[in-house]
């Protein structure tokens, strides 16, 4: 179910109400032919499936393994390529961001903003984000429950900002994989949150030797259909025309060309459950 205070960003859209949502894009912003490119394919994928479709990049890359990784074009100049993308194919747009003095400045040009895993606690984070006004999307961090981002929600609520999303991105152990705990969608749906699946990042393999994270993007499509199976309100997928040339987490995202067969089959899937 698309829930009431997304319906207003999808306004224009065509899309069935009862089906799935889907958050997706390049890892970050490399230019803006790559944006213009991804955007305009998936906007068409999702407007003939009728899925309601919120473009993702990010602006500026702040968690890198190596100091060396690629981390962005500058953020002014990437976050008006994201509004950019918005504004051509009329679609809602998000970001993340990583302190709480960019929460403000990112406002201006996105319309959800995203908190990464790793900063799910970081209070004085999570306060200015929700003081925009705009929709917060908080990843549960590899290292917790679904039954404590209660408190993330909680801080995010009594801030003044009823605009909350949860995304379940698996869990770590400190060693070189992840793994998805299903229970965490219907748990983290108890906090009157709509809960995203990010079928690409809970398959990352972080933490090798080279310096650069790994990934297991041939089971993409498993992760997928585990969690609209279990009910996830939205799916959240990264994708790019060619991730072995991507500047970020190309090992795993899901190749763009690849992209409708899967949304294809959650579709079916999506009504075969309900």
């Amino acid at each position: 179910m698309i829930p009431g205070f997304l319906t207003q960003l999808f306004k224009g859209q065509q899309y069935d109400e009862k089906g799935f949502f889907l958050i997706a894009g390049p890892c970050v912003v490399e230019s803006e032919e790559l944006v213009m490119e991804v955007a305009e394919k998936v906007a068409g994928i999702c407007k003939n499936l009728g899925i309601p479709y919120i473009f993702k990049a990010s602006y500026r890359k702040a968690n890198r393994t190596s100091g060396n990784s690629f981390t962005g074009i500058g953020d002014e100049s990437a976050l008006q390529l994201v509004k950019k993308v918005g504004e051509k194919y009329s679609l809602p747009t998000t970001s993340d961001i990583h302190a709480h003095d960019e929460a403000a400045p990112a406002a201006k040009y996105i319309d959800i903003l995203q908190i990464p895993a790793f900063l799910c606690r970081q209070t004085d984070l999570l306060i200015a984000a929700a003081e925009t006004g705009k929709i917060v999307n908080v990843k549960k961090g590899q290292f917790t429950n679904g039954e404590s981002m209660k408190f993330a929600v909680d801080k995010i609520q009594k801030a003044g900002n009823e605009k909350v999303m949860l995304t379940e991105r698996g869990n770590t152990f400190g060693y070189q994989d992840l793994v998805v705990d299903y229970r965490n969608i219907p748990i983290m749906q108890g906090h009157k949150v709509p809960v995203v699946m990010d079928c690409t990042h809970s398959l990352q393999q972080p933490n090798q030797p080279g310096g650069v994270t790994g990934g297991n993007p041939q089971l993409i499509g498993t992760i997928a259909k585990a969690a609209i199976a279990t009910g996830a309100d939205g799916l959240f997928i990264e994708t790019h025309p060619n991730p072995a040339c991507a500047l970020s987490d190309g090992a795993n995202m899901l190749r763009l060309d690849l992209l409708e067969d899967l949304l294809v089959k959650l579709v079916k899937l999506k009504k075969a459950v309900d």
